[in-house]
């Protein structure tokens, strides 16, 4: 699949979601993401709840025992916080599972407008709190929660490895965004924003999230430039942070990664990064 085949039929996908009445439109958006990802048998799944949060669990059909005890992955879907869940991202949770060998659960936090933010936030902030991960993840929408998750986890005295891909980072605004993008317009980043402003906490400006982080972003995003902003100051602010750029990549394009080969390969990337950040100790505040 060429990049532009996977914008012009996600892009007609997510017209018609666009279109349909709000439940209707949820299992559209799942059934839109399922359509370019095939399951991988290696990896097994099954629905829960932990912190009486609902969840989804992957997890490797032929563990060793070693690697049933390691600390699991949480994951946070994207979905500008209106659409979304465990069964949407599956693809990211399940290459997650392969590719660092441990448990991922992948968190169906509230959506708005059923919800509001802080009730999304607190719903990972439970998972994460009861599970205590070796990694704590997320896309998009949910790279924010999951920034927004680390922070409130951190003033617990726990830190955690963060592995972003395209998240929403700061205040956006249009002075600080890039071009246009396939599937994504500056337009779209402030409408999403918009939604949250008022309710999302405000964000440190003199410490990182968390002390270790990786970051996936992708050429074509109006994000890209304002998540290279914030990696530079949470550098310089002592963290040890990771970036990796899929080249020809747009937003959205994870829900595609075994198809898109720019994608595959900056996903490798970033995968073994976490996988050695993880191997390295925390650095201290």
């Amino acid at each position: 699949m060429t990049i532009d085949e996977f914008i012009a039929r996600y892009g007609a996908g997510l017209e018609e979601i666009n279109l349909m009445p709000r439940q209707q439109s949820l299992r559209a958006y799942e059934r839109l993401a399922a359509s370019f990802h095939k399951e991988d048998q290696r990896i097994g799944w099954r629905d829960d709840r932990v912190a009486g949060v609902a969840v989804r669990r992957f997890f490797i059909c032929h563990q060793s025992p070693t690697s049933r005890y390691l600390a699991p992955i949480v994951y946070l879907h994207g979905g500008g916080w209106t659409l979304g869940s465990p069964a949407s991202h599956h693809a990211a949770a399940e290459g997650l599972a392969l590719e660092l060998g441990r448990e991922v659960i992948s968190v169906d936090y509230r959506l708005m407008p059923e919800a509001n933010y802080p009730q999304a936030l607190q719903d990972c902030l439970d998972v994460v709190s009861r599970c205590a991960p070796a990694v704590l993840a997320g896309d998009s929408a949910g790279g924010r929660l999951a920034i927004d998750t680390a922070f409130r986890y951190r003033k617990t005295g726990s830190d955690i490895l963060l592995g972003l891909i395209y998240p929403v980072v700061d205040v956006p605004h249009l002075d600080l965004l890039g071009a246009d993008a396939p599937l994504f317009s500056r337009a779209d980043v402030m409408s999403a924003w918009q939604l949250i402003a008022d309710q999302a906490p405000a964000q440190s400006q003199l410490e990182p999230p968390a002390s270790r982080i990786e970051i996936l972003s992708v050429e074509q995003d109006p994000l890209s430039p304002m998540i290279a902003r914030a990696a530079s100051r949470w550098r310089s602010q002592g963290a040890r942070v990771g970036e990796h750029m899929a080249p020809g990549m747009v937003h959205s394009a994870l829900q595609a990664r075994t198809q898109l080969t720019s994608m595959a390969l900056a996903w490798q990337r970033f995968c073994r990064a976490l996988d050695a950040q993880g191997q390295q100790s925390p650095l201290q505040p």
